[in-house]
C-alpha cells in the first residue's frame, strides 16, 4: 500500500521512515535536482475538496508547511501537493489541517500559480504508478474531537508588533480591533472583510481578508474584539502599509472585554492556542481598556437622533421583501423611539414572521429599509434571531407642506455598499451581549401596546398602510395632490396623447407622446447607467472601475523599460524613486511649446508609473495628463486606461475604431494655443467615447405597459451632463431626487406621479429575430418638477 498510517505511541514520524531516504527541506527544492531517495516532511494548513480530472482520475489538492525551525525565517514556508488516483483517495480519508505527513518518490514541477498564491515556485506531485509513499502520523493522543491542538507537538509560533512590519514578509500577529466591515461579497466568487487593528506599539494596520467560505473569515463582532492571525501577508498599497491573507491563513477572535471568558470564536477544527496566547489576550485587554474608547456608534433606539447613522443590537421579529432592490426588516431592542416612525407598507401575506408578535410590539418595532448588496444576506437572516445592523441612516421625512396638519417622522435605511462598516453581524445564542439583550427583552413591560389585541384583523391591516399608526389626510386632498404630481413636459404639446394600447399594437416607425407613470426602471444603481458609447460603431462599454485602472497602471509600470535618461526635442523627462518602501519609478515627461516649458496650469504632462491617486493629485496641478509607458519604440499609450486626463474629465477611446499614431504625432500641435481633447484624439489616432446615460422605463398608462430605453435624449431629459456625473455629488443627488419622485418605489402604482413624454417606436433586429423596441425623446424633467 502506498499510503502508510504511522502511530504516534511508536515514536516520531522520521524514526519510522526507511533508513535509505534523506530529508529535502522546502529549501532544497528545486527542479533538475535529483530527488530519488529522498522525502519532504511537513504539515497539512489547507486541504481542498477531492475531484476528478477530465479522464475520470482523483486529485487531491492540499498545501503543505515546512516546520523545520531553522527555516523559521524564510518568506515562503508553504507549497502546492497533489496527489493523483488511488493515492488521492485514500489521502481524502486521512489527511486534514494539522495532520503531520512525510513524502517519498514525489515529482517535481514548476508551479503556475507561485505568483499569485505566494508558495514556492515548485509543487510536489504524488502518484503511485511513480513508486511514492505517503506517511501519516496517526496522533492517537489526541482525541479527534478536540478543538486545540496539543502544545506538546505544535509548532511555536512568533508574533510581530505592528510597528515591526516588514513588506513582503508573511506574519503572525495580535490585535485590537478599532473598525471592521463585516464579510461581504467581493467582486470575484470570495467573500471579503476589512478590519484594522492595534497593538500596545500604537501603529494600526488595516488588514484585506479574502477566502471562498465566508466561515474562514474572522468573526469580529464589535470593534474592541481581539483578533490573532496567523500567516498574514504584509504589503505596501497607495503608500500605506496593509496586511492580507496569504496561503493558510487562520484566524481566531475573542471578546475585548476585560474578566470574559476566553473563548476564541473560529472555524478551525484544530488550532493551537498556548498559556502564552492566553497572557497576550489578556495584556491587550487590559491596555485597551486603559488607553483606547470603544463608545463607537451602537445605541438603543430610544437614543436615535434624526440624520444619524448608527449601529443597534435588535431582535429581527419580522421580514419581507418589498422589490427586487430593497428589503424590509422589523427589529426592536426593548426601547422605544423618541420620534415618531415609518412604517412601510407591505402586502400582508408577504410578512415572515410571528404576526401576534409583531402586533404586540406595534409601537416598540422600527421598519429597516435595506439595499441593493444587503438585500441577499437579509433574506437569510431568520426571524427571532439576534443581529447587529451597522451604520444605519435614520432620515427625517419633512411633512408635505400641502398637509401642514400632519407631523414629520423617521425613516430608517441601511444604504448599498459597504462603506462605513455597512452589513450585518449576526450574533449566536451563547454571546454575552445576546444574553444581555434577551433578558432586557423578557423584562420589557408590553402594556402600552396592548390595546392591538383588541383590534380586529381588518383593523390592524388597515394600521399597516398608515405612517406610524397616523390617520391619513382625505382622500380628496390625496387625490388632488396625485392630480398635479404631473412631472415631465415636452416639445410637442400639440400632440394628441396616445393610450399605449394603441402604440403596442401600430407598426414601426411611429412617434407618439403618451401619458403614464413609470412602474420601474432600470439599472436601480444609478451609477450603473453611465456608459461610454462609440458613435463611429455604436458600441457601448463600461466606464472602467479605479481598482482595474490601477491594476492596469500596476502591470504597465512593470513592464516599462525606463531608461537612464530621457532625451527628446519636444518633452523634457524627470525620473524620481517614491518615498515609501516601494521606490517605484516614476517618471514624468513635460512636453514643451516652441522649445519652452509651461506653466503647470497650462501644461500636458505624460506620466509612467504612476497610480490613480497619484495622477488624481498631479490633475489637480497640471492642465493634460497622458499616462504612457517605455518600450524600444519609445513612449506608447494604452486604450484600457484613459487616453487624456483634464481634471475630473477622463476621456477614453474606442479600441475598435482607433487606428493609434505614434505619440510622436503630439509634435505637431504643440504650437496650439491650448490642449484640446478632440485635436489630441484626431492627432494621435483615438475615437473618443463619449459619456450617455442607458436606461429602461417601464412604463404603465392602465391600458397597457411598455419598455422604453432613455438613451440618446438622456441628458436632455434629466438637464444633467453625463461626463460630470461621475465627480459631481450635487448632480447625483438632482438624478436621484429625479427617479424618487418619479418611482416612489414604496408607493402603490395608483399613487405614482404622471410622467408627459415622447416615444418613438424603431424596427431592431437581433439575429434573425425582428422586433419593435422603444426609445424617449424630446422630453424634460426640470427642477420644478421634482
Amino acid at each position: 500500500m502506498p499510503v502508510h498510517l504511522l502511530q504516534e505511541a511508536s515514536g516520531p514520524l522520521e524514526a519510522q521512515l526507511p533508513s535509505h531516504v534523506q530529508r529535502s527541506k522546502l529549501k532544497d527544492l528545486q527542479l533538475g535536482i535529483d530527488q530519488t531517495d529522498k522525502y519532504f516532511l511537513g504539515c497539512v494548513m489547507l486541504v481542498y475538496p477531492q475531484t476528478k480530472l477530465g479522464n475520470g482520475l482523483e486529485l487531491l489538492k492540499a498545501v503543505i508547511e515546512d516546520t523545520s525551525e531553522e527555516d523559521a525565517d524564510c518568506k515562503i514556508k508553504t507549497i502546492n501537493t497533489f496527489f493523483f488516483g488511488k493515492i488521492a483517495e485514500d489521502c481524502g480519508r486521512l489527511i486534514q489541517q494539522g495532520v503531520t505527513l512525510a513524502l517519498c518518490g514525489f515529482n517535481l514541477t514548476k508551479s503556475p500559480s507561485a505568483s499569485r498564491d505566494g508558495r514556492h515556485h515548485c509543487q510536489l506531485e504524488v502518484m503511485e504508478e511513480n513508486g511514492a509513499n505517503v506517511y501519516i502520523l496517526n496522533k492517537s493522543s489526541v482525541p479527534q474531537t478536540s478543538r486545540v491542538r496539543s502544545t506538546a507537538f505544535s509548532h511555536k509560533y512568533l508574533y510581530t508588533p505592528l510597528d515591526k512590519l516588514k513588506e513582503g514578509t508573511i506574519v503572525n500577529i495580535f490585535g485590537v480591533v478599532t473598525f471592521f466591515k463585516p464579510p461581504y461579497r467581493s467582486k470575484g466568487t470570495d467573500f471579503c472583510s476589512v478590519t484594522t487593528i492595534v497593538d500596545q506599539s500604537g501603529v494600526k494596520l488595516k488588514c484585506l481578508l479574502f477566502s471562498g467560505s465566508q466561515d474562514i473569515l474572522p468573526k469580529i463582532y464589535k470593534t474592541g474584539d481581539i483578533v490573532r492571525f496567523h500567516r498574514l501577508k504584509i504589503q505596501y498599497f497607495n503608500s500605506e502599509i496593509q496586511g492580507i491573507t496569504s496561503s493558510g491563513f487562520s484566524a481566531l477572535v475573542f471578546d475585548g472585554t476585560v474578566g470574559t471568558p476566553l473563548l476564541p470564536r473560529t472555524a478551525s477544527k484544530i488550532y493551537t492556542f498556548t498559556d502564552e496566547d492566553q497572557k497576550t489576550v489578556h495584556m491587550l485587554r487590559e491596555w485597551a481598556a486603559n488607553h483606547l474608547n470603544f463608545c463607537g456608534s451602537r445605541i438603543k433606539l430610544s437614543e436615535i437622533k434624526p440624520g444619524q447613522f448608527f449601529d443597534v443590537i435588535c431582535q429581527l421579529v419580522g421580514k419581507a421583501e418589498v422589490d427586487k432592490s430593497s428589503f424590509l426588516l422589523k427589529v426592536w431592542d426593548g426601547t422605544k423611539c423618541a420620534s415618531p416612525t415609518w412604517k412601510v407598507c407591505v402586502e400582508h401575506d408577504a410578512l415572515e414572521g410571528d404576526r401576534t408578535l409583531i402586533h404586540k410590539l406595534e409601537n416598540l418595532t422600527i421598519d429597516i429599509l435595506v439595499y441593493d448588496n444587503h438585500v441577499e444576506t437579509a433574506k437569510l437572516l431568520k426571524t427571532g434571531s439576534c443581529i447587529v445592523i451597522h451604520s444605519v441612516h435614520a432620515k427625517l421625512h419633512a411633512a408635505n407642506q400641502a398637509i401642514q396638519a400632519h407631523a414629520s417622522y423617521l425613516e430608517f435605511h441601511l444604504h448599498g455598499g459597504t462603506c462605513y462598516g455597512r452589513g450585518f453581524t449576526v450574533l449566536p445564542e451563547d454571546n454575552s451581549d445576546v444574553q444581555d439583550l434577551k433578558k432586557f427583552l423578557d423584562s420589557v413591560d408590553l402594556q402600552d401596546s396592548q390595546y392591538l389585541d383588541d383590534m380586529s384583523p381588518l383593523e390592524l391591516n388597515s394600521l399597516y398602510t398608515t405612517l406610524s399608526g397616523q390617520e391619513l389626510p382625505p382622500s380628496d386632498v390625496l387625490e388632488t395632490c396625485q392630480q398635479l404630481s404631473v412631472a415631465g413636459h415636452t416639445n410637442h404639446e400639440q400632440w394628441e396623447t396616445t393610450p399605449l394600447t394603441t402604440v403596442i399594437k401600430n407598426k414601426a416607425p411611429q412617434k407618439y407622446r403618451i401619458r403614464a407613470r413609470l412602474r420601474k426602471f432600470e439599472p436601480s444603481n444609478l451609477y450603473q447607467s453611465v456608459k461610454l458609447h462609440c458613435t463611429k460603431c455604436t458600441s457601448l462599454h463600461e466606464v472602467p472601475d479605479e481598482d482595474d485602472i490601477n491594476l492596469i497602471l500596476e502591470e504597465s509600470s512593470k513592464d516599462s523599460a525606463i531608461p537612464d535618461s530621457q532625451e527628446s526635442t519636444w518633452y523634457q523627462s524627470a525620473v524620481w524613486k517614491t518615498s515609501n518602501q516601494q521606490n517605484r519609478l516614476i517618471t514624468i515627461h513635460f512636453v514643451k511649446k516652441d522649445d519652452m516649458h509651461q506653466n503647470p496650469e497650462d501644461a500636458l504632462i505624460m506620466i509612467e508609473g504612476g497610480t490613480v491617486q497619484e495622477i488624481c493629485k498631479l490633475s489637480r496641478q497640471f492642465n493634460s495628463i497622458i499616462p504612457v509607458k517605455s518600450c524600444e519604440q519609445g513612449l506608447e499609450f494604452d486604450l484600457s486606461t484613459p487616453f487624456l486626463i483634464q481634471g475630473n474629465r477622463w476621456h477614453y477611446g474606442c479600441r475598435n475604431c482607433s487606428s493609434l499614431k505614434n505619440l510622436d504625432a503630439l509634435c505637431s500641435i504643440v504650437h496650439e494655443t491650448s490642449w484640446d481633447a478632440s485635436t489630441i484624439a484626431k492627432v494621435l489616432g483615438i475615437e473618443p467615447l463619449s459619456y450617455v446615460f442607458v436606461m429602461q422605463f417601464t412604463l404603465d398608462d392602465g391600458t397597457e405597459s411598455l419598455n422604453a430605453y432613455l438613451w440618446n435624449y438622456s441628458e436632455q431629459f434629466f438637464q444633467i451632463p453625463a461626463s460630470e456625473i461621475s465627480f459631481n455629488s450635487e448632480l447625483q443627488e438632482k438624478m436621484q431626487a429625479t427617479m424618487d419622485k418619479l418611482c416612489p418605489t414604496r408607493k402603490k402604482l395608483s399613487d405614482y406621479p404622471w410622467l408627459e413624454c415622447c416615444i418613438r417606436s424603431y424596427n431592431s433586429t437581433n439575429g434573425e429575430n425582428e422586433k419593435i423596441c422603444y426609445e424617449i425623446f424630446d422630453t424634460i424633467v426640470a427642477e420644478k418638477d421634482i
